[in-house]
């Protein structure tokens, strides 16, 4: 083994929303939707430490991204830390979410799953319930979409333990770029423990740190 270097078929439920002007709360547009996969990562402004929501006016927080003793804070970070207590309190897990660009309007798409599987009413309860944390904290600048979907059969990999769960599985990984060599890997999911994901690519292992990995799909098998 050696260590690497350092379907979207599925439901959907859509919310606008445009925290910026006084008294929009517009109601949810409820409808299947098939879309694509994740949209990536942004580096986005919040204090270290807590949640971070930014408050209205002029505390607002500048556009560009801080460090906390050394890691960039991003919008997705911050949004997962808000997001997954409520999405849990409701009864399921919230496996991944894709954050708005910076700087405009966008989409903010949340997977959500649980062993009995999801449903339509299941991605309008969990969207209403996003909805309104959302429009209180008003984490988001600018106008966006609020998606609620299933993970579908090409279903994010976030955490170790969604990695262990889809031992065996072939998978596509994408690390974090700025890091030197290889970016893209796609491979048998062997194992994942102390931060690092086991992968076999062509007959090879490779270890890829966790925190390296800037995004990973199953692959569907047919």
């Amino acid at each position: 083994m050696r260590s690497a270097d350092a379907g979207w078929s599925s439901l959907a439920a859509r919310r606008a929303h445009n925290p910026k002007v006084a008294g929009s709360n517009p109601a949810p547009a409820t409808k299947l939707f098939a879309g694509k996969g994740p949209l990536g990562l942004f580096l986005y402004p919040a204090p270290c430490g807590g949640l971070g929501m930014a408050s209205k006016g002029a505390d607002r927080w500048a556009a560009g991204p801080i460090f906390c003793f050394g890691k960039t804070v991003t919008l997705k970070d911050k949004l997962l830390e808000l997001l997954a207590p409520e999405v849990a309190a409701l009864g399921y897990e919230l496996v991944e979410l894709d954050a708005p660009a910076a700087g405009g309007s966008g989409t903010l798409r949340i997977y959500i799953d649980r062993e009995e599987g999801i449903g339509l009413d299941d991605c309008e309860r969990v969207s209403h319930r996003v909805s309104g944390l959302l429009d209180v904290e008003d984490p988001i600048p600018g106008h966006y979409v609020l998606e609620v979907s299933s993970p579908g059969l090409d279903r994010p990999l976030r955490t170790e333990e969604h990695f262990r769960r889809q031992a065996g599985q072939l998978a596509k990984i994408v690390l974090v770029a700025g890091r030197p060599g290889r970016r893209r890997y796609k491979g048998s999911i062997v194992g994942a423990n102390d931060g690092m994901v086991e992968i076999e690519v062509d007959g090879e292992r490779i270890a890829l740190s966790l925190s390296d990995i800037e995004s990973a799909r199953l692959v569907p098998e047919f």
